[in-house]
């Protein structure tokens, strides 16, 4: 009998346009012979399916079903194509672990936890992963520009800490552009990290579970046409994704090992997307994303697809270990 599987897709975000095209292209990929998908539009005004002929039928939040005529339908699974806030953060998380409905993210505490870069990094510095230097800044507290230069240096990446796809993103080069940037960031967030600019290659790192096993897929390099890999250069072709990425066999294992190192101590499940930066042969972390995008040019399915892996069976086997960790 065919599963019911919820596509949810759209999000309170800068990233919900984004996260429309990711949960169209799954609603696309699955495979029908097994699954029955339905398009559902999260938004802070509305919940909604949609369907083929694009109409609207409201989703009853209090357990996640859908009325269309008669008939109410009920999910097996749910599949998280939400960027962002509520997708990527541990709300809707939670929400269906608290219906016990599976869905394919990660647990609530590590989408909260690595949605939080500030927080994430901390946790990790102590079992010896790289990371860059950093400074954080609250919304309303004092700017100290000398203190922030003497502990990061220039140029540096102002960041907002809670916020994907390169928004609330700034490379500063002199001092008197710091301010206008700490101002961009808190345009996406009340938490600011300021980070040292690392030199080196910049690469991604794939990680999900694939047959009930820890998978690290091949590794995409970035080249970025602009300073660095922003909104641009992610989504308007303005970088090179070069995949499988031009690395040392050194450098591969070394990144390949600290990446499937990362999403084991965060007890891991589901889609992860890691990003890091070699300094001196060594990878740094810069951070992780728990729903990376899923259209055909985004750089997670392209590590699929060079490691043998097609979208129908990359989000089919996401569905399956989902149902397989379901709580009875």
């Amino acid at each position: 009998m065919k599963k019911n599987i919820a596509i949810i897709m759209g999000g309170y975000s800068s990233e919900f346009e984004i996260s429309l095209k990711s949960g169209n292209v799954v609603f696309e990929s699955l495979d029908n012979t097994k699954y029955n998908g339905y398009r559902i539009h999260v938004f802070k005004d509305k919940w909604v399916y949609i369907d083929a002929n694009n109409a609207e039928f409201p989703v009853d939040k209090n357990d996640f079903s859908v009325r269309v005529a008669t008939k109410i339908i009920r999910f097996d699974c749910v599949f998280n194509a939400i960027h962002g806030s509520p997708g990527e953060d541990g709300f809707m998380q939670a929400y269906f672990e608290l219906l016990n409905i599976p869905h394919t993210s990660c647990g609530m505490y590590q989408a909260s936890l690595t949605f939080n870069k500030r927080d994430c990094l901390s946790v990790l510095k102590p079992y010896g992963i790289k990371t860059a230097e950093s400074f954080y800044v609250n919304l309303g507290d004092a700017i100290n520009e000398d203190a922030i230069i003497s502990k990061v240096g220039l140029p540096c990446f102002v960041k907002a800490n809670k916020a994907g796809s390169s928004f609330g993103i700034t490379k500063v080069h002199h001092k008197k552009d710091i301010q206008s940037a700490i101002d961009i960031a808190f345009k996406e967030d009340d938490e600011i990290i300021i980070e040292s600019y690392l030199d080196g290659t910049e690469v991604s790192v794939g990680v999900i579970t694939y047959n009930g096993k820890t998978k690290v897929l091949p590794i995409t390099e970035i080249v970025s046409d602009n300073d660095f890999f922003d909104y641009e250069a992610k989504y308007l072709g303005k970088s090179q994704e070069i995949t499988p990425a031009r690395l040392t066999k050194e450098e591969e294992t070394k990144v390949n090992m600290v990446a499937k190192q990362v999403y084991e101590i965060l007890k891991m499940t589901g889609f992860s997307r890691s990003e890091f930066i070699f300094k001196n042969g060594e990878p740094h972390l810069l951070e992780m994303n728990t729903v990376p995008g899923f259209t055909k040019e985004s750089i997670l399915p392209q590590q699929a697809k060079e490691a043998g892996i097609s979208m129908s069976t990359l989000f089919g086997n996401a569905i399956e270990e989902a149902l397989k960790n379901r709580t009875n």
